[in-house]
């Protein structure tokens, strides 16, 4: 709020613009980009200690979004299409277009080009106004999809702990190099990732109560980890005075049910942890795609009350194995 009435004031200099592109999914026909047009605010994952940890984290929460920002987006063979953010600077592209398959690198990926549309003589614009995204369009040959939460399932959060009071420390003291994922996990999903044959590429679907804020943070300690790369949805910050209105269906619930819709000749594995609600969620979507949800694994979080209540849940649930 300071800064922006000091802008106003002309006693600060304006932060350069610059858009983040979220890595997504498709089909073949069907585009689906998402992202954020927002000032740069000096974020640097690549500085280690704790200050700059605490810096980082209070850069990515204090973003300043730009609303009915025009933007432009160009795909490799030179197509391009127009959008517009919404009031949280969010942008969505969602349509048809056709022959996408042929525009993709040999891991499935399209490449598209970000860009702010128009003059904006008024504003530094980072990387010469160019910004890269990326859509994920699974192999033909894949076996199965893997749908997985990211805190406690293969990011050490304590997101079970006593008012979440560990999650708020590791996110805010310890940078990417210095974050804990799970034992093994790694080596897990590399080997759900190719697959019986070794050679299946199955895409991996990375769906968080993260907010997009930390999107670049999550990217990084996936990238780091050497998780297999895949989309990663999470879910708009909102504080106790947003007034904006509730989905109707959670954050989770929605983003499962669009990739299972995407892919109809898919089935998945849901992967998750006994700390929150995956137990409740997972078990929700497999009732209403009995014959695509292929397994069901949860961890194990150090949470006795909230454990034998998921092995409540799971002794009722027949459907799929977990």
């Amino acid at each position: 709020m300071f800064k922006e009435i000091l802008q106003r004031f002309g006693l600060h200099d304006k932060d350069p613009l610059q858009i983040h592109g979220y890595q997504s999914y498709g089909t073949q026909d069907h585009l689906y980009a998402l992202g954020r047009a927002l000032e740069f605010e000096g974020v640097n994952l690549k500085k280690k200690g704790v200050y700059n940890a605490l810096k980082n984290a209070y850069k990515q929460f204090r973003s300043d979004e730009l609303p009915g920002a025009k933007l432009k987006v160009r795909l490799p063979d030179n197509r391009v299409f127009y959008t517009e953010t919404n009031t949280d600077g969010y942008y969505k592209i969602d349509i048809t277009s056709e022959n996408l398959e042929e525009l993709t690198n040999d891991q499935g990926w399209l490449n598209m080009q970000l860009s702010y549309e128009g003059n904006r003589h008024d504003r530094v614009i980072l990387n010469d106004n160019k910004f890269p995204a990326q859509m994920l369009i699974p192999e033909k040959n894949a076996e199965y999809g893997v749908i997985s939460d990211i805190d406690d399932t293969i990011l050490q959060t304590g997101v079970a702990s006593l008012m979440k009071w560990r999650v708020i420390i590791n996110t805010l003291s310890k940078g990417v190099g210095n974050r804990t994922p799970l034992k093994g996990a790694a080596s897990l999903y590399q080997k759900l990732h190719i697959g019986k044959s070794g050679k299946a590429s199955n895409p991996i679907f990375y769906v968080s109560n993260s907010p997009w804020n930390l999107y670049h943070y999550l990217e990084a300690f996936i990238k780091h980890n050497n998780f297999p790369k895949g989309p990663i949805l999470l879910r708009d910050f909102r504080t106790p005075f947003d007034k904006t209105p509730v989905p109707e269906k959670p954050h989770k619930q929605h983003e499962i049910r669009n990739i299972l819709k995407t892919y109809p000749k898919l089935n998945f594995v849901l992967i998750g942890d006994s700390g929150e609600h995956d137990a409740d969620i997972y078990i929700e979507i497999a009732e209403e795609f009995p014959e695509r949800i292929k397994a069901i694994y949860l961890r194990s979080v150090n949470h006795k009350k909230r454990m034998f209540r998921v092995s409540g849940l799971l002794e009722n649930f027949v459907d799929t194995p977990a």
